[in-house]
């Protein structure tokens, strides 16, 4: 009779990670696809000019937004993609201007709204607080 010889196996403590990268993987490609989609807001068809971006890093920027039509949006209390009366914008402003005297404000005018509507509201933010007011441009 032959006897055999059992080896002791040793115990294999890694772990496969193979799984925990496929995850993060499609995760990654999920918020790739809709980070953009979260910050749309109103459409509107932005002038072309050459300039250089303003540096946001430390501040997220109020965004108030003027469409084709004249109507006025802003990012901030309520629904973003509701029009709102210039009264309110510069009441809205104004609040979050007295939270926060540094906020960078900036205005997203369409390229075929009236030139006086975009003074209108740079307007009604100086008169919210507003010491200076940023243009948006692609």
């Amino acid at each position: 009779m032959i006897r055999r010889v059992k080896k002791k196996r040793k115990l294999n403590a890694d772990i496969n990670v193979v799984p925990y990268i496929d995850v993060m993987m499609v995760l990654l490609v999920i918020f790739m696809i809709t980070a953009p989609m979260l910050t749309q807001g109103v459409d509107v068809q932005l002038p072309k000019a050459g300039s250089d971006p303003v540096d946001t890093q430390d501040n997220e920027p109020l965004i108030v937004t003027v469409d084709k039509q004249g109507r006025y949006y802003i990012d901030v209390g309520g629904d973003p993609l509701a029009a709102i009366e210039g009264e309110v914008v510069a009441e809205r402003v104004a609040k979050v201007l007295s939270n926060n005297p540094n906020k960078l404000l900036l205005v997203r005018g369409d390229k075929g709204v009236d030139y006086d509507h975009v003074i209108q509201l740079m307007s009604l933010l100086q008169q919210a607080g507003a010491e200076s007011v940023g243009l948006v441009t692609e």
